[in-house]
């Protein structure tokens, strides 16, 4: 009996092998191949492949600078007699802010006035002298050592008209700085320096903030920047926008600024393998200042001739990221792709597909391999198959 019992249990575990065997050596059971040719065809948008120009909107932290900021400095030495603005206003480009003593460098000019009046004078006396011993010495009247005397004495008057007008006009610039003028427009801060205290050649006096138009500089990852520069080939910089959003409660954006790209550099950082890029925005209620941390987005940016489907579209299986392709028969297929960027609503696919292909585009909830479908018309837009 036990002999028997081990035979039996031998030819049980063997006819069970054979039967996993069996179906292991099949796509699908037959049980289940019936069931899905009796299961209704899934009503699903498909699209077939086709390479198309994406857009894209990228976006890149950014501390916000303001690269026209100016730092008042005195250029002449003096008591600051008057301070003409308020900390904190606004300031236009040649308004004055100082007085630095000004009664000190207009005397300064009335000295060198007078000087170039007195080298004038004796500019014309020595041009007369030398007129008259050159008619001097045709009659021989003269000697030709006197002449030279008069030639070499009208050069020293001319010299010194020079000098003078050298010096009168040294004299007017420095009487300009007595005045310090803003040099831009913008916000003018706290001044560094009180009225009535000596101020020297060199000394800060306030920081003048330009906050309109605002320059906005940033890195752009190296691939990003090489995909612009090839696009730029066919537009101008300035047709790409840009938005500068401001972080708000809980991180979400609360307000924006429209602006455009002005300059995208010609080198990686070795050190971060970006390329920087800077982007000028009209910031005219000062809605933004300099130190804020931002977050600038790029818009008109392409992708040219990639393969797309809807984000939706794309779902994970067992070998990675992967897509729905219909064969002949309209049944469905998992595809493992390669993914690329996601653009908005699309999914760059880098590899996995070829144009041509017929990819299920809508929501994939329900489909399986071998799930018949029946295709329906995809307008085109990824927003639609979300909803």
């Amino acid at each position: 009996m036990k002999t028997l019992f081990r035979h039996g249990r031998v030819t049980l575990l063997g006819l069970a092998a054979g039967l996993l065997l069996s179906a292991c050596g099949e796509e699908e059971p037959p049980a289940q191949a019936a069931a899905a040719q009796q299961r209704p065809p899934h009503p699903v948008a498909v699209a077939e492949m086709a390479r198309q120009d994406i857009p894209l909107e990228r976006s890149y932290p950014s501390l916000l600078r303001s690269d026209d900021e100016v730092t008042l400095v005195a250029r002449v030495t003096g008591f600051l007699e008057a301070r003409h603005f308020e900390p904190g206003q606004r300031v236009e480009a040649g308004q004055k802010l100082y007085t630095i003593e000004p009664d000190l460098y207009q005397a300064t000019v009335n000295q060198r006035e007078a000087d170039l009046q007195s080298a004038r004078a004796e500019l014309a006396r020595a041009e007369r002298d030398a007129e008259r011993f050159e008619r001097l010495l045709s009659q021989n009247s003269v000697s030709q050592q006197q002449v030279d005397q008069a030639r070499a004495e009208l050069g020293i008057a001319r010299a010194a008209v020079a000098q003078a007008e050298a010096a009168l006009a040294s004299a007017r610039i420095d009487l300009g700085y007595a005045e310090v003028t803003a040099p831009v427009s913008g916000r003018i801060g706290l001044s560094e320096v009180n009225v009535g205290n000596l101020v020297g050649s060199g000394t800060e006096l306030a920081t003048i903030t330009p906050l309109d138009p605002l320059e906005v500089r940033f890195q752009l990852p190296q691939r990003d920047a090489f995909e612009l520069r090839r696009q730029l080939g066919d537009q101008a910089i300035g047709e790409i926008r840009a938005t500068l959003r401001l972080p708000g409660e809980n991180g979400v954006s609360a307000e924006s600024l429209a602006g455009r790209l002005d300059f995208l550099g010609s080198r990686v950082d070795e050190a971060t393998s970006t390329v920087q890029a800077s982007a000028t925005f009209a910031n005219p209620d000062a809605a933004v200042l300099p130190g804020q941390f931002v977050r600038v987005s790029l818009e008109g940016l392409t992708r040219f001739d990639v393969l797309a489907v809807p984000e939706i579209a794309v779902t994970q299986g067992l070998m990675g990221p992967q897509v729905f392709v219909l064969d002949d028969e309209n049944v469905a297929r998992a595809r493992t792709v390669e993914l690329g960027e996601v653009a908005g609503q699309w999914q760059i696919i880098r590899g996995g597909l070829e144009p041509g292909e017929r990819v299920v585009v809508g929501d994939p909830a329900g489909i399986e391999p071998g799930t018949p479908i029946e295709p329906q018309p995809f307008g085109g837009d990824a927003g639609e198959v979300v909803e």
